[in-house]
Formats: C-alpha cells, structure tokens, sequence
C-alpha cells in the first residue's frame, strides 16, 4: 500500500469520501477550509453533493435533514463555528440521527487564534448545546489517525445513531504527513434503516422523525437516552498505552500533545524516572477503564493539555482521586517541549509524594 503526502483537513476530506459520504454542508473558517475546499473539487467525482450554507446554523440544520434520510453527511468548521451549530446537534442527537461533525479547533474563548489548542474539550464531551445528550468524540493524534477515526466516526454514527465529533487542532489540520489511502464503502451497511424518512414506498405506515413535548414522554425518552449513552459508554472506549507496564507516574494526553508526551516518556525513563502514558482516543466515553488497574499502583499522573485544565476533572475521577493529579499545560496555541514536560513530572510530580492534589 502506498502513502501519499497530504494534508491533514485533506486527508479527512478524503476519507468521508471513501467511506461514502455524499453530503456535506459547512461554511469555511480557518484552520478547517481546506475540507470544504477539497470535497469541493473532489466530491462531484463521486457523485455527491457540497454546498456552502449561508452560515453554520444553515450548514448543521441541512445535515439533520440529509441525515433523516439514512445518507452518510458530514460538516467541518473551527471553535466558533461549532459554537453556532450547538443547537443543530442536540437536535440531531435528540432524533438519533448519524451525522459526522469535524472540530478543527482555534484557542479561545471569542475569536481565537490559530495555534494548536485543545480548549474545546469541555464543549465537545459534555455535551456543548442543551438538554441531556451526548456525542461521541475521537481524537486523531497524527495524519493515519485522521483518515482512519473518520472511517470509524461513519461507521459509530451509523451503528449507534448518533452524532460523531472529530476533535483535531490546527496543527494536525495543516500539517502534512504521509498516509495510506483505503476504501470502507461497507460503512453502516449492516445496521437496519427502518428509521429513516424516504417516503411510503409500499409501507403501510410511514416513519416520521419526531420527539414529544408531553413531560410524562419525554421523561421516558430521556431515560431511553441514558441507557443508550451507558451502552455506548461500556463498549466504544479506546485508547492507546504507552510504557505504562512497569510506570510509577503517568501522564496522560491526547491528540497533538499525546505525540509530545511520548518523547518525553522517553527522557523521563533516561533519568530513571517510570513514567507511561495514557492516551484517550474516545474522549467520549472517556476511556475509564484505562485506569482500572493503574489507580492502585502508580504514585502520581500529570494531565497535560493545551488549554487551561479541562480533561483534568475526567483524569481525577478516572484515577479515583487516589493518586496525585497535576497540571502542564499551555495555551493561546502554544505547545509545551517534550524536555518541558519531563522537566515538570521530575520537578514537580516527584517532589509531592502522597500530597493532594493539585
């Protein structure tokens, strides 16, 4: 198999492609246009459909009603971009509709730069609109992840109907690395449709898409939901370890700086310091069952994030708060060295022993 040299916005693009999606909505922002830009040239080659909305509540809103028809759809955008389509997507998780959603993120809060950032978290993992819904939510650290977690965003949205979000950063959306190109045309192919809304076509009672405002009902909807999510919760976590067998202080961290925090695994363990990794690859469900076991033997762990400490609070409860948790972060799109976090574990994490945490 051969690797091309793409971008990383590109190599999504690509991927939707090959695995069948022939709808995308969206509206272009900076660091996510290269998707719409591509799909733009690419996607009528396959027979499919791009359109620019006037805007990203327009773009959201045409996904939920493509999605109602049973067809692979997707939308792309940045921070503020996704800000705007909240309501769209709990609307789509409230009718259990399969939409694919790409988050390229900028820093923030208001406008937001460029840089690589990862103060979206909180938005995409609990939830980001209202009401009690959830959308799953994977995290690509590098260029084969791009293509191959948006092939599995196609095939959950599909399998549990439900809203997938693809959570990246400006440094993987602009980077170029190398990637093998692949076909999944069988995305989804295997979970029934009698949900979806095509017209009678010799049913005897057509499917309509719809939720109650009667509260005796919606309260029984809600608890369907629930269910659904714990089921989703049980089976859909992933997530990569690295160096963790023997580790006695632990880092944990995804997407861009997941990739830092692996060399700097490697300079902790060249000080004779035992310290692994954790990378969450679902940030929701929050792989949990990661730390099933290393809540008992490990001394300490560090969430190292590109924002001001939210995927912290997930660390903490997944530890059990039994060990020391702190905090290496930057933000405003910088990105910590790898020196600069082995420097913090043996500065810091080894220093507090049995303290509180921080």
């Amino acid at each position: 198999m051969n690797k091309i040299l793409m971008k990383g916005n590109e190599i999504i693009a690509e991927a939707a492609l090959q695995a069948g999606c022939r709808l995308f909505f969206g509206y272009p922002i900076t660091p996510s246009t290269e998707i719409v830009e591509y799909l733009s040239r690419k996607m009528p080659e396959y027979g499919g459909t791009v359109l620019q909305a006037e805007d990203e509540i327009g773009a959201i809103n045409m996904c939920y009603g493509a999605a109602c028809t049973g067809e692979k759809v997707m939308t792309a955008s940045s921070s503020p971009g996704i800000s705007l389509k909240q309501e769209g997507i709990s609307y789509c998780a409230a009718n259990q509709l399969p939409v694919v959603i790409v988050n390229i993120t900028r820093s923030g809060p208001g406008l937001g730069g460029l840089g690589a950032t990862q103060s979206d978290y909180f938005q995409a993992v609990k939830g980001g609109g209202h009401g009690d819904y959830r959308v799953i939510v994977l995290a690509p650290s590098k260029a084969q992840e791009l293509y191959d977690y948006t092939l599995d965003a196609f095939e959950l949205a599909m399998k549990h109907r439900n809203p997938v979000l693809i959570l990246a950063d400006g440094f993987l959306g602009q980077t170029m690395e190398p990637v093998n190109i692949y076909e999944r045309r069988d995305i989804g192919t295997q979970y029934a449709k009698d949900w979806i809304i095509n017209g009678s076509k010799g049913r005897k009672k057509r499917t309509i898409v719809n939720y109650s405002l009667v509260n005796e009902k919606a309260e029984n909807d809600n608890i369907f939901w629930e269910n659904k999510y714990k089921e989703i919760a049980k089976v859909e976590q992933k997530w990569e370890e690295f160096e963790v067998q023997d580790a006695e202080y632990l880092l944990v961290s995804y997407g861009t700086t997941a990739r830092i925090c692996k060399s700097a695994v490697k300079i902790a363990r060249d000080r004779g310091i035992k310290l692994g990794l954790i990378r969450p690859i679902t940030l929701w469900p929050f792989p949990s069952d990661a730390f099933s076991n290393l809540k008992n033997t490990v001394k300490g762990a560090v969430s190292v994030e590109l924002n001001s400490g939210q995927m912290i609070e997930d660390v903490k409860l997944a530890l059990e708060c039994k060990v020391p948790v702190m905090l290496c972060r930057r933000m405003g799109g910088m990105m910590p060295s790898e020196e600069e976090i082995a420097d913090f574990v043996e500065r810091k994490l080894l220093r507090i022993g049995g303290a509180s945490n921080e």
